[in-house]
């Protein structure tokens, strides 16, 4: 998969967050997730969309807050268990990428919050090749908190060098980032709050990526979209298929890669499941073969 074979698109989606709808509702955030069947028919439809697209995605990708319930809190594995049971219903040939939230390891991860999450839904930070791309995904609560493990930080930070080193000898068509925490939200040099990252580590990462000759980032944790860019690094952030915080629907992003460029549009699930992927995105798919 490390060469070039023509333009495809991936489906990317955020914070499923079972049980925050309820919680967000009645004001209490920490204890107040015990319904989630809105969100059980929100992840339903969206897998409904995916599977109905043609031509097939090459794979969906979650980009973290699975559930809402934290590690350690009472309905965490119910939450977990029901939206597998729904996401096992995602086409066989339509594989499934995982990014963990601060939702699925807490805002400050320990080993075993991380090693929880991975039993559940594989690594926490990985690189795999779809067709002459490269993609990474990473554990963005390490760059947001990782004082209950600083070695853990230490280990994705040596990874993050070898495989970005690996890329730039591998000549590959792009380089693209999956985190669920935005490195910002409009701008590079906006403050620092929940929903981005620190500026000093924003600043060392962003660095990084436009060093490295990353296209874009794409993240969630907003529950609205929001996006900037930086050098040239474009930061893409989605708004969720479960809890809108913001004027945004729920919803799904389309990106469909070519030789030269991404080019993505957020997709509410109503109109994904009726319309499918609109004529303009399939010219580009189709235009290049």
């Amino acid at each position: 998969e490390c060469q070039w074979k023509g333009p495809f698109y991936f489906i990317q989606g955020a914070d499923p967050q079972l049980g925050l709808m309820k919680a967000w509702t009645c004001g209490d955030t920490d204890n107040g997730d015990d319904e989630w069947g809105e969100e059980i028919k929100l992840a339903e439809q969206a897998v409904q969309a995916i599977n109905k697209l043609n031509p097939k995605p090459k794979f969906f990708v979650l980009c973290g807050d699975l559930v809402h319930g934290m590690p350690g809190t009472l309905w965490r594995k119910n939450q977990v268990q029901d939206l597998k049971n729904v996401l096992k219903n995602t086409a066989q040939d339509i594989p499934l990428v995982f990014v963990c939230g601060n939702h699925d390891v807490g805002n400050a991860p320990t080993r075993e919050t991380i090693d929880d999450y991975c039993e559940n839904w594989g690594d926490d930070y990985f690189s795999f090749w779809v067709g002459g791309v490269f993609f990474l995904v990473l554990n963005s609560q390490l760059f947001f908190d990782s004082s209950r493990c600083p070695e853990l930080k230490e280990a994705q930070d040596v990874w993050l060098d070898e495989q970005l080193a690996v890329a730039e000898k591998q000549k590959c068509k792009h380089i693209i980032v999956f985190q669920h925490i935005p490195l910002f939200l409009e701008k590079p040099d906006e403050d620092h709050g929940y929903f981005n990252l620190e500026k000093s580590v924003r600043e060392e990462i962003m660095e990084k990526f436009h060093k490295a000759g990353i296209k874009a980032v794409f993240a969630g944790h907003y529950h609205r979209n929001a996006g900037g860019s930086y050098k040239g690094v474009e930061m893409v952030v989605s708004s969720a298929i479960g809890c809108q915080l913001g004027e945004d629907t729920h919803g799904l992003r389309v990106v469909v890669v070519t030789e030269d460029e991404l080019v993505h549009r957020y997709y509410s699930l109503n109109e994904l499941s009726s319309q499918g992927i609109e004529k303009e995105l399939l010219d580009v798919l189709a235009k290049q073969k």
